[in-house]
Parts: C-alpha cells; sequence; structure tokens
C-alpha cells in the first residue's frame, strides 16, 4: 500500500487538554436551623478546567477546588456567596509523611508545573502533566497502550498485571534526570522476568524535527519487538502526550494499515493527547524518496570569537554543536553528517539537497 495515498489534509485536533475533566463530585451541605428541620441538599458538580490545583500541606496532598453554586438556597446558606472553595485531602489511611517526604512531593509539582508550561510552549496545545500522580495510561487497542513514564520498579508489577509484554521507552537520559527517574533499576527489575520487555528507543522531547529523523528506525525497532513478544505494548515518553502518541499512530499507519486521519481519531478517542502529524507525514515521504545521509564540511570564517556553534541542522533548534578552530586556515570547521537526497540539476550533475529544519539545503546554503 502506498502510504501517499493516507497523507490526507490533517484533521483538528480534538481535545489538546491532558487532564481530563473531574468526575462530578457531590457534596452535602446541611441548612436549617432546628434538628427536626435539618435538611441535607445534594448537588453534582463538575468543576471546569484550570478551576483546581494540587499542592502539599504539611505532608498531605490537597486538591482546591473553586466551585460556582448557582442555586439561591446555596447561595444563602453561604451568605450569598456565588461559589465556594472546597479543600481535599488526598492522603492514604494510616498514612504518615515525614517534613523531607513533603518537601519532596512540592518539588515535584514545581517540576510538573514547569515541565507543563514548557511543553505547552513547544506543543502549541494546552497540555498538563502531573508527574506526583504517578504512572497514566490510556489502551488504544486491546493489544497498545500509549501512556507516561514508569517511575519505579512497582510499575513494571503493574504493567504485568495488564498483559503487558513490552515496555517501550523514548525518553533520554536528561528526561529521566529531571524527575529523577532510576532507570537502571526499572531495567534490572525486568530483567528479573521472562514475561516482559523493557527497551528504549530515545527521541528528542519537544523536538518534531528529531521525531520525523528518527521515527523510521524507531517504528522499525518497536515492530520487531512486538513480532518477538506478542501481547501489549507499552508505549511512553515522560507524558504520554508528544512522542509515545506519535510512535504509535506511525505504527498503527505504516504497519497496521489505518490511514493516518482513521489512526489519529482513533488515538484521540482513547488518549487526549498532540501527536505531531506532519512530522509523521514528511517522515513518511523520507521513506518513499530513500532519505539518506552525506558529510558535509561547514566553514565559518574567523572573526574574532572565543567560540562558534551552530543549531538546526539534523539536531534541531534546541541543541547546539561547537565547531572546530583550524589556527592554520584561520577558521572554524566543522564535518557532519547530515541526511538529503540526491537530486540533478540541468546539467545533469548530482548535487545533494540537505535536509535541515528549514527544509533543503542546497551546497551554496540556499534553501527550498
Amino acid at each position: 500500500m502506498n502510504c501517499l495515498q493516507n497523507l490526507l489534509k490533517e484533521p483538528p485536533i480534538v481535545g489538546s487538554r491532558s487532564m481530563r475533566r473531574p468526575s462530578p463530585l457531590n457534596l452535602a451541605m446541611v441548612r436549617g436551623g432546628s434538628r427536626r428541620s435539618n435538611t441535607v441538599k445534594t448537588v453534582s458538580i463538575s468543576p471546569p478546567p484550570r478551576r483546581f490545583r494540587f499542592h502539599s500541606d504539611n505532608g498531605n496532598l490537597i486538591l482546591t477546588l473553586r466551585i460556582r453554586c448557582p442555586d439561591r438556597g446555596w447561595q444563602a446558606a453561604m451568605g450569598a456567596e456565588s461559589s465556594v472553595t472546597v479543600a481535599v485531602t488526598l492522603q492514604a489511611p494510616g498514612a504518615s509523611t515525614s517534613g523531607a517526604e513533603s518537601s519532596a512531593v512540592e518539588m515535584g509539582t514545581e517540576k510538573s508545573e514547569v515541565y507543563s508550561t514548557n511543553m505547552t510552549q513547544a506543543m502549541g496545545a494546552a497540555l498538563t502533566y502531573r508527574h506526583e500522580l504517578g504512572m497514566n495510561y490510556n489502551f488504544i487497542r486491546p493489544d497498545l497502550i500509549v501512556g507516561s513514564c514508569l517511575q519505579s520498579p512497582l510499575d513494571v508489577d503493574k504493567l504485568r498485571k495488564i498483559g503487558v509484554k513490552t515496555v517501550f521507552c523514548l525518553q533520554q537520559d536528561s528526561d529521566l534526570e529531571y524527575f529523577g527517574v532510576d532507570i537502571r533499576a526499572i531495567q534490572d527489575y525486568s530483567l528479573q522476568f521472562k514475561d516482559i520487555v523493557h527497551c528504549r528507543a530515545e527521541i528528542r522531547d519537544f523536538d518534531a524535527f528529531d521525531l520525523r529523523l528518527r521515527l523510521p528506525a524507531v517504528v522499525s525497532k518497536l515492530h520487531k519487538l512486538i513480532n518477538c513478544n506478542g501481547g501489549v505494548t507499552y508505549i511512553h515518553c515522560t507524558a504520554g502526550l508528544g512522542r509515545a502518541p506519535a510512535v504509535a499512530l506511525a505504527y498503527m499507519f505504516w504497519i497496521l494499515g489505518y490511514s493516518l486521519n482513521e489512526g489519529h481519531r482513533l488515538l484521540q478517542s482513547k488518549r487526549a493527547c498532540f501527536p505531531k502529524l506532519e512530522a509523521i507525514k514528511l517522515a513518511t515521504a523520507d521513506i518513499l524518496t530513500g532519505l539518506s545521509k552525506n558529510t558535509i564540511t561547514l566553514k565559518w570564517e574567523a572573526d574574532g570569537s572565543s567560540s562558534v556553534e551552530i543549531s538546526g541542522l539534523d539536531i534541531g533548534w534546541g541543541q547546539r554543536i561547537p565547531l572546530t578552530y583550524d589556527e592554520e586556515k584561520g577558521a572554524w570547521f566543522l564535518e557532519k553528517e547530515l541526511p538529503g537526497i540526491l537530486k540533478a540539476q540541468k546539467d545533469c550533475k548530482p548535487v545533494w539537497l540537505y535536509l535541515t529544519p528549514l527544509g533543503y539545503l542546497f551546497p551554496e546554503g540556499r534553501t527550498v
């Protein structure tokens, strides 16, 4: 099947928020002055997004809700207030939390907020990830799960209980270090069992260009693992909202025979996420055009700089590579393998077009 036949117009993104709407919360309020006439009124309330937050207080995880109360009876009972703030303490029965653990929760919450802000800015969609709440996931198909990262060896047991045979991790070491995840402990624990395999295939976070370049090799590796291990496959990045759903969608598109739009609709119906469809389309075109690599030399004339670095190329805009200064030639140089395609000009001479985040780059520096 020609994959290009499925490169339809990108559908609108549905449900880009990762934080699902909470289940209705039943609150009971007693009103009335006498013991005989006390009445209880129960109201089902679904707080809207962004009207709640988590914080830590003396080791307890507190969920604070700001709820609007349009009912006049409620307003009278609350002194004509139109809303009420409800704080719910989330703590296991009999559990005690030390000051150190409390600080750890607060630090985890703060890191999650920073990560969510960065993710929203980079992905162009309102996305939220709460690492401190533990691993979360959704079945996309009976044999395919997309979710957030494993945080401890205990998560391996959780996945084994639901039939997971392959854990496919897309995180880089820097992602793991940010949230303090001990990947070695998780991998070592997985090795104790014959019914589950942990495998890594790194993709840079928030980088659609890196995703495009790595997708073919990553999906190929995933396909081989699934064929070998069978069962349920768990694909995860950090939050399970960008890289993991993109890899799952590419796998469904390239291997399972879904159209890109069909696979995207199924994915969105199961998990609110934001896979980069354009990266999948371009990776598909790269496969069909036979994208390969060729070595080029980049030169920067000496201008008194103490160091010279370059971004873009095949590393994305978030990374930088230093050039090396050649004293004899009085210039800075970098040799780099770049992906590209071989194209003939009008005079039939072969010319490489190098792929960069800006498009294809001619040797003389023009982009197309």
